[in-house]
């Protein structure tokens, strides 16, 4: 298959990933945006694991707010020793 920008696609061995849009390709790499939400880059020797979708089965997904990270413990200050 000839991977071009624009094009919908579906990933024959990771079917769980879903339909996919390729959003840039390069003679090196394909970066696709799948249905899951995450953005992939296929290299160019799995290209042939692409096959065609119907553009229609292609749903971006929705804006997810990224995940708050949990504050790290700040050490509690240590007390200078007086100096001699």
């Amino acid at each position: 298959m000839i991977v071009k920008r624009g094009s919908v696609v579906i990933h024959s061995v990771a079917k769980e990933w879903g339909v996919g849009k390729v959003v840039e390709v390069n003679e090196i790499r394909a970066t696709i945006r799948f249905n899951d939400g995450i953005i992939r880059k296929i290299v160019s020797s799995h290209f042939r694991s692409l096959k065609p979708a119907d553009p229609s089965s292609y749903l971006p997904a929705a804006k997810e707010v990224p995940p708050v990270k949990p504050r790290r413990r700040t050490a509690s200050p240590k007390t200078k020793k007086p100096s001699l």
